[in-house]
């Protein structure tokens, strides 16, 4: 029971890694207050571990502080945020035939990957801050990713939002630390979520043949590792970068 009483807040929540840390988090007796856009999902998710679900865009400011307040208001602090919420639009910067420009990434796939991925973790600790500030305590955890640091083909917008939340997460661990608050990050590598399990088997067996140990990561192993950082026994890590990706180096 590690998490007692803690009260967690993870976005992205409904599906995934996200399903998975609000399983963990439940296990060790956390509060688990979920939000998401897929609101049956969410749901269902939140009252499978006993906690609350907000319907919340990360992306809408206006929202996000709305889901933090009626939080602080009902449970009176918030000792953890997991920000978990994250898209994927993939395409190639360019592509060409014949030397001739035959496709490229869109602008506006470009710019929904950063307002999720990057904006929306931007948003969500920007308006949980003051609080944990006041209490002199908070644990901020952020989801990047293998790639963010690797790079790969085809994710130039996906990549640099994981690249992103890196650099925010050293910034706010910074900034945040004189105030007892942690800040730090995961880099999960090929993990079995709903989305990726989706992809046809020789694209699977692609992703393992490329991992030293065989198999892809589990939601639990990614949620496991949240579990270490927010607890006590990662009392003295900030601004730390944790993979959690089976040892896995992607290349060209």
């Amino acid at each position: 029971m590690r998490m007692k009483e803690k009260v967690c807040l993870i976005t992205g929540g409904a599906a995934g890694i996200g399903k998975a840390t609000a399983e963990r988090f439940s296990q060790e007796g956390a509060k688990v207050v979920i939000c998401d856009i897929v609101e049956d999902a969410g749901i269902a998710v939140s009252n499978a571990v006993g906690g609350d679900f907000f319907k919340v865009d990360v992306t809408d400011r206006t929202a996000v502080q709305h889901w933090i307040d009626e939080v602080v208001n009902r449970y009176g602090h918030v000792d953890i945020l997991i920000n978990n919420a994250g898209i994927l639009r993939d395409n190639f910067l360019v592509r060409v035939k014949e030397e001739q420009l035959v496709k490229q990434m869109p602008e506006e796939d470009f710019d929904l990957v950063i307002a999720v991925n990057l904006k929306g973790t931007f948003n969500c600790t920007q308006a949980v801050a003051p609080t944990m500030i006041q209490q002199k305590a908070g644990v901020i955890l952020n989801a990047s990713s293998v790639v963010g640091l690797d790079g790969n083909m085809g994710q130039t917008n996906y990549v640099a939002t994981k690249a992103g939340v890196v650099g925010m997460t050293k910034v706010w661990a910074r900034e945040l630390g004189r105030y007892n608050i942690r800040v730090n990050v995961i880099a999960p590598g090929f993990t079995a979520t709903e989305m990726v399990m989706s992809m046809p088997e020789k694209v699977l067996e692609g992703m393992k043949s490329r991992i030293p140990l065989a198999r892809l990561g589990q939601p639990s192993d990614i949620a496991n590792a949240y579990l270490f950082l927010a607890s006590e026994e990662a009392s003295y890590i900030t601004g730390a970068v944790l993979r959690v990706d089976g040892g896995i180096v992607i290349g060209t």
